[in-house]
């Protein structure tokens, strides 16, 4: 079950595909029109929740079920998965939205504590987090009541009611937790290319002796095309080539793109990435995986909800540099100078790209899945 956009994904992996119904989809699915990010977890996770939890409710009915996994924003499948009685796995392609002790938590930007000072400023950032999400529990709770569940002290708890909670990142990219819980697993990074990314020709001569650099902007609508432009601007004054993967939302009239720099709407990162010396990136964690297993120093400006968290793993694990995003042309163009020159920044990334790589190759996913729905009765309109 997936958005309508994702039809044509579905279809190409082999798999039927039904669109939510009740629950939101597209823009509103994912809001880009926002006061703040209480604003967003309001219209996005919590207010659809019971629509999500419908429309989950519905398929199992319709179909046996063994299983449910569900993408952890979606917060209402996993209602409708509870009180339908099928096991549900909660999937995490970014850091963990769930407070994890002596890890710092999801949006916070902040590295893994060194010292016992910063051990207690992450265990308040922990709070602050636990409490925001604490925010909206009257209307989780509503939901649950809606469906016949108990209600959760806290947000957080909701954590407890899956069966697996999957953090699908490196857990040599991560940062390190004191203790996990015992529905958690690490299952590595999901590093699929999207079908509107195209195939590449190279854009710059096969004999080019200057450093080769990717660009690779973020695929959603975060308002990103001044960034871009000052990105693209700063490499422009650099004896490098570059691409620019602009994605489907930036858009590419409104730029004004170097002799060095070519634009594409999309192209394959994995080829692209075996061609270039330096990634630079608003760091989605997709982009940011792919751009370590290709042993890539990065430059990363985080634009967007867990961005920040991905730069402050690159900048720790000694891989990189971050910038803000309004970082200007001059700014930019110093720091990939830096990365360029300085061999520190790729021996990292190449280290960290041997530990990701490792783990994909041992990834367990579909094994933990088929473990979980193994013992358990199936439940839909043929049981």
């Amino acid at each position: 079950m997936a958005d309508p956009e994702m039809q044509h994904e579905v279809a190409a992996a082999g798999f039927d595909f039904v669109c939510w119904r009740r629950a939101p989809t597209g823009t509103d699915a994912d809001p880009t029109c926002f006061s703040d990010m209480r604003d967003w977890f309001q219209k996005a996770v919590f207010g659809p929740a019971p629509a999500y939890a419908a429309d989950v409710q519905d398929e199992i009915g319709r179909i046996p079920t063994d299983a449910v996994i569900a993408i952890d924003m979606l917060f209402g499948a996993v209602l409708g998965a509870e009180a339908a009685g099928v096991p549900i796995a909660m999937l995490s392609p970014h850091v963990s939205l769930r407070p994890l002790p002596g890890m710092p938590p999801a949006t916070s930007g902040l590295a893994q504590p060194e010292t016992p000072e910063e051990r207690i400023a992450i265990a308040a950032a922990n709070e602050n987090w636990a409490g925001f999400l604490n925010e909206f529990l009257s209307l989780l709770n509503e939901a649950r009541a809606g469906l016949g569940l108990f209600g959760l002290a806290r947000t957080v708890d909701l954590f407890e009611c899956v069966d697996r909670h999957l953090l699908a990142i490196s857990r040599t990219f991560d940062f390190a937790a004191d203790l996990l819980p015992d529905n958690v697993r690490y299952v590595g990074p999901l590093l699929e290319q999207p079908n509107w990314s195209k195939s590449l020709k190279a854009p710059w001569p096969s004999d080019a002796d200057r450093p080769r650099v990717l660009v690779a902007c973020s695929s959603g609508a975060q308002g990103q095309d001044d960034l871009v432009q000052r990105i693209i601007s700063a490499l422009g004054a650099l004896d490098v080539y570059a691409v620019a993967t602009i994605g489907p939302h930036v858009e590419a009239r409104k730029l004004v793109a170097p002799a060095n720099v070519h634009l594409l709407r999309g192209a394959p990162h994995d080829t692209v990435m075996k061609e270039v010396c330096l990634l630079i990136t608003q760091g989605g964690h997709g982009t940011v995986s792919r751009g370590l297993i290709n042993g890539l120093p990065q430059l990363v400006l985080p634009n967007g909800r867990d961005q920040g968290d991905n730069a402050a793993r690159v900048v720790s694990k000694g891989a990189g540099l971050r910038l803000p995003p309004s970082a200007s042309e001059a700014e930019i163009a110093h720091a990939v100078s830096r990365l360029l020159q300085e061999p520190r920044y790729r021996d990292a990334a190449r280290h960290l790209g041997d530990g990701i790589r490792a783990e994909i190759a041992a990834s367990c996913l579909v094994d933990k899945l088929e473990a979980m729905a193994a013992n358990r009765p199936i439940v839909g309109s043929a049981t």
